[in-house]
């Protein structure tokens, strides 16, 4: 839910007085709260992490150089946003600067949005100029249930949607083309449907 913009600006306290169990973002100083995503949203931004940790992050014999968050809370200004999974490359941030922290205030090189009915204009219309607004690099939109994977890099004055996929295809995505990702792997499978993978 965003508040009109004849109210007052929301603030941090607005976020912790949700009910517990909701997400709280602050944009353009309207609250927008969502309640806990649905199974196939959860399983799909979880198994993305999943896939791209061991190689970038974690494996010596990988191409290595990057960390990841989920749901990692982001204060820019006054806005706080809330992707479903960042990334950033360890030669720019090479570790979160004070693991105390609750947010950072460091844009991610690369971030993840999966979309919800209740989120997706959200996450297109008015989170995605913010992320151009901090420098983000890379965006990645989910479609869970049209199980899709959309692609943007920055323009050079808005995003510009590089790459498209859609089913059980194995992708090189940018910017972690240098392992092929089975996008497969993100969706839930259909009821009376073929298990997608083990």
């Amino acid at each position: 839910m965003g508040r009109g913009k004849s109210r007052k600006p929301a603030t941090y306290e607005d976020i912790e007085q949700l009910p517990v169990g909701w997400v709280g973002e602050i944009v353009d100083d309207a609250l927008y709260a969502s309640p806990r995503p649905a199974f196939g949203h959860l399983r799909a931004a979880y198994r993305l992490a999943s896939l791209l940790s061991p190689p970038f992050e974690l494996s010596p014999e990988g191409p290595g150089g990057w960390w990841f968050l989920a749901e990692p809370e982001l204060h820019f200004a006054r806005d706080v946003l809330v992707p479903d999974v960042a990334g950033w490359r360890r030669d720019r941030v090479p570790e979160p600067s004070d693991p105390e922290l609750p947010w950072l205030t460091i844009a991610p090189d690369w971030l993840c949005e999966v979309l919800s009915p209740s989120t997706r204009s959200l996450d297109r219309t008015r989170k995605m100029p913010l992320y151009f607004r901090e420098g983000v690099g890379n965006v990645w939109l989910i479609d869970p249930v049209r199980q899709s994977l959309e692609v943007y890099r920055r323009g050079k004055a808005s995003w510009v949607r590089s790459q498209l996929f859609t089913g059980d295809v194995t992708v090189n995505a940018e910017p972690f083309e240098a392992v092929p990702l089975q996008l497969g792997m993100l969706w839930t499978p259909r009821a009376g449907g073929p298990p997608v993978h083990p």
